[in-house]
């Protein structure tokens, strides 16, 4: 646990008791402060004080007097589409708002550091798509390097649930929108962007919100180093603000498909290989064809930013790639479940989104494509580039039929349920094919979040004749 500074003796509302809500509680008492918990949801308030936790009703005009700050779970808004009432009554009141993550960085150091020979460091990823796995392939490039490391934030661990830091470690957060848009302390010492791509505009109030919640993780503290993916023009405006000049190495970029030499330091996949290049020349090279864990060019972008991140760290290029063969995947993103007749399953339910489910459809040349659940806006009007690939459509849930009607030529059929459609599609799959999750969708249709909906699919295709 990281306990909480700055705080002792002084009240903290903390708002939403979920994971990261309790997490925070827990770390408030233990530097001294006094939480006063609340939640909206009778359910995750009878849970906390099962846990033993004191409640207090914020409800209550009362509750504010003396209040420090409320610090607020992820999930809840605090400005748009508009202000929780609580989150509105505390800016009213002048109460500072902030969460977990802006504790944990004016937490993390602490004076046992001046006794270390390597202090400890904090990288943090964000961006639309791939942050999970750039994090969890940071972390285990060094873990396989043995360097001592932790992971937290949106994966893993809560940020304050984690231990002190160690003499040379590396903490390795992934950071949603939701987190870095509301933090008021932002310094890692290395930040990751990985891509942007349209997604919760309407708790950012638009793209522009959207990147902008992104940019702060930049902008705030300033990261002694930036690896920033350039292929968007909002990643290409982000790493030109954070560089004084074209040779500027304290910025990294990164891109799968397109060259890049430069006279600064870059790292960039194409065909399958993974370079690294400094000051306008070539000094490393990777195969990345053979790697299991990273199938595709989205994940080739992936294996960029952490092969830069890894790079920063002080690790030599042999020891990545070494790390690279033996990283298994994250569940549900791109993961390998199964494999029948020559016949691969292959579970990506963490494709929510139309920009995500492209990249898995550029992944693989013959794909049985398992698509649906709860659509959002624009539906999946933006795949129609990418369904070359498709043999055939199986779709489920609430926007079946709304898909069907936006899939042109590509042949398809209305299963409605994940049941059905591993069925079918097993049935007709041939050698040589994929049979591919990747709804282009939410799962609250059918399932409580998309996880559930990939372990359906995983345990529906081990139990295949």
């Amino acid at each position: 646990m990281i306990p909480v500074q700055g705080f002792s003796g002084q009240k903290v509302a903390v708002l939403g008791l979920g994971r990261s809500g309790l997490a925070t509680a827990r770390a408030l008492a233990a530097g001294g402060a006094e939480p006063c918990l609340w939640d909206d949801s009778p359910e995750a308030r009878d849970n906390a004080a099962a846990q033993g936790f004191a409640l207090t009703d914020l409800t209550r005009s009362d509750a504010w007097h003396g209040v420090a700050a409320l610090i607020v779970s992820p999930g809840i808004p605090h400005l748009y589409p508009e202000p929780n009432k609580l989150i509105a009554r505390a800016m009213e009141a002048g109460v500072p708002v902030d969460n977990d993550i802006g504790l944990f960085f004016r937490s993390w150091a602490t004076p046992d550091w001046e006794k270390m020979e390597r202090t400890p460091k904090v990288v943090a990823v964000t961006g639309s798509n791939g942050k999970s796995t750039t994090t969890a392939l940071i972390h285990h490039i060094l873990k396989e390097a043995g360097r001592p490391t932790q992971m937290a934030g949106n994966i893993g661990r809560g940020v304050l649930d984690i231990e002190p830091g160690q003499d040379g470690e590396v903490v390795v957060l992934e950071l949603s929108s939701y987190q870095t848009e509301l933090a008021r302390a932002l310094t890692p010492d290395i930040a990751v962007f990985t891509n942007l791509s349209p997604d919760h505009l309407d708790r950012h109030g638009g793209k522009g919100g959207y990147f902008a919640a992104k940019r702060r993780l930049f902008a705030e503290g300033g990261p002694d180093r930036a690896v920033i993916g350039v292929d968007e023009v909002e990643g290409r405006f982000l790493a030109n603000q954070m560089a004084e000049g074209a040779a500027d190495d304290r910025v990294i970029r990164i891109s799968s498909g397109q060259k890049l030499d430069g006279e600064g330091w870059s790292v960039f996949a194409r065909k399958g290989f993974l370079a690294e290049w400094r000051k306008g020349r070539q000094v490393a090279a990777i195969d990345l064809r053979e790697v299991g864990g990273l199938p595709g060019a989205h994940n080739h972008q992936n294996a960029c930013a952490a092969y830069a991140a890894a790079r920063t760290l002080g690790l030599a290029p042999k020891e990545i790639e070494k790390a690279l063969h033996s990283f298994a995947g994250l569940p549900h993103r791109s993961q390998l479940v199964g494999e029948r007749g020559g016949v691969r399953f292959v579970n990506d339910s963490k494709a929510t989104n139309v920009d995500s489910a492209a990249k898995a459809l550029q992944a693989f040349p013959k794909i049985r494509w398992i698509a649906g659940g709860l659509g959002k806006d624009g539906g999946i009007a933006g795949l129609v580039p990418y369904l070359n690939s498709v043999v055939k459509a199986y779709l489920i849930g609430h926007s079946a039929r709304d898909f069907a009607l936006e899939l042109g030529q590509t042949p398809h059929e209305i299963c409605e349920t994940m049941e059905r459609a591993v069925a079918r599609a097993a049935e007709e799959a041939e050698a040589g094919e994929v049979v591919l999750l990747a709804p282009a969708a939410a799962s609250f249709d059918q399932y409580p979040n998309f996880e559930k909906r990939g372990e359906d699919f995983t345990a529906l295709v081990q139990a295949l004749p």
